[in-house]
Parts: C-alpha cells; structure tokens; sequence
C-alpha cells in the first residue's frame, strides 16, 4: 500500500480538531498508532473515539505545548516515536501598535516554544530509534505579508526558521524535517471566527474570505493531512529542509 504507516507511532499535537484532527484520522487509516496531544482533553478523546470507531489506533493526552515539563511527561509516556506533527497554535489578529506585550508573548508561547518544546522532548526519541520525521505547521503569514498579523507571522517565521535549522542538524541521524504553510483553511475556528466577529454576516464574510485564494475557496482539512501524509510516508524519504505552501495560488497568483 502507497503512502503506509504501519508499524509507525505518530504524535500530532493540536489534534482535537480541525487540521491536527484530519491528519490524525487519515494517519490512523494508514495504519498508524496515534497519539492525540490538546489543550482540550474532551476533545482529544473525542478524536481518539473518532479513529477507535474507524478500527484505528489512538491515545488522548492533555497537553499545554507551552509547557515543557508537561510535554516531557507526556513524550516520555509515549516512550518511542516515528513521526512528530507540531500542529498546535493560535491565531491573533493585530499591528505593532495595538497588539499587546501579553497577546504577543502568548503566540510566541504557544506558536514557537511549543514546537521547541515538543522538538526538544520528542527528537531523543526518534534518535534511539534510529531516524523519524517532522512535520510543523507554518504558514503562507510566515513568507509574506498580510494585514494585521505581527505576532502570527513573526511565530510562523519563526517555525519555518526552526524547520530549516532541525532538518540540518539531524541529517546524520536519519531524521527528516519539513514544514507546511496553508492559506485559509475552513476549519472550526473559521466558523467561531466569523460568528463572534461578525454576527449576521457570517455567509458574506465566509464567501470574501474564500475567494482571496486565486482557486476561488478554502482548503479543507483533509487536503491539509494528505499533503502531511506523504510528508511523513517512506515516499518522501528524499525530502527534508523544504516548506510547501498550500495555498490555492495565494502565494504565487495573487496580483
């Protein structure tokens, strides 16, 4: 079978819902053992039952990705390891002016110490093992500008800069590192966005967010985890240090 996980144990942080879920679910189809790390522990089980329904294996652990005694414990409970999927972060919405010291030092708690705490907790594993792969989670906000989001694009840029330095410092060690920059993706959060921010307006609002992609929508989740799939499959046993935007021609075509 293409693009198999078998025998592989994945942690996916973030993996309550959304992106981090659809990667969970689709690994899991591929024969993965998932492990389920979310700030929410209601909806980390509720995934893990999503996949168990499905005949796929996964496990629930509550975890703060800002805190690194906690990500510890729980890698260290996971005990061995082939793939990392740092997934979990936050948006804010805000310019240098008028994003607080507080919202600001939040994102980079949770958007850039989260993933080094989970690289710093989760590469020994993969090194006793002999090799494994990262995938983070960056974004198109990390490699242009867009409108209002200081503090997002400086943790995104930093997750892509950490990509880059991982994938280097453990070519020796068999491990691979690559990262994924989406543009909107119609998530949860999307939908909450909308209807907290714009009462009434949600189905205009959602339709002139999806067409600032040049192909005209959203992606959706599960386009998202296929992409990471053949990230983290031996088919791209060849790939490290590269970030892959997916983002319907934002990127490239937006004039």
């Amino acid at each position: 079978m293409l693009f198999s996980l078998h025998n592989k144990k994945a942690a996916i942080t973030g993996a309550g819902s959304g992106i981090g879920l659809a990667i969970a679910q689709v690994f899991a189809q591929q024969g993965a053992e998932v492990y389920i790390l979310d700030l929410n522990e209601a909806s980390a089980q509720a995934a893990v039952q999503s996949i168990l329904d499905q005949g796929g294996k996964a496990s629930a652990y509550a975890c703060d990705v800002s805190n690194q005694p906690q990500v510890k414990a729980v890698f260290q409970e996971i005990g061995t390891l082939d793939i990392l999927v740092n997934n979990a972060g936050i948006a804010h919405i805000g310019n240098a002016e008028n994003t607080s010291e507080a919202d600001f030092d939040r994102v980079m708690n949770i958007n850039v110490k989260g993933v080094y705490n989970c690289l710093h907790a989760a590469i020994p594993l993969m090194k006793a093992k002999g090799g494994g792969v990262i995938l983070n989670m960056a974004s198109i906000a990390a490699t242009i500008g867009i409108p209002d989001r200081l503090a997002y694009s400086t943790a995104k840029g930093a997750v892509l800069s950490m990509t880059l330095a991982t994938a280097r410092d453990y070519l020796k060690q068999n491990i691979r590192c690559n990262c994924i920059s989406p543009a909107r993706v119609h998530t949860p959060f999307v939908d909450g966005f909308l209807s907290k921010n714009y009462p009434g307006q949600e189905a205009e609002m959602f339709d002139k967010l999806a067409k600032t992609q040049p192909i005209g929508r959203m992606a959706k989740p599960s386009e998202v985890a296929y992409l990471a799939l053949y990230l983290c499959s031996e088919e791209a046993g060849f790939i490290t240090g590269c970030d892959y935007p997916l983002d319907g021609g934002f990127t490239r075509l937006n004039n």
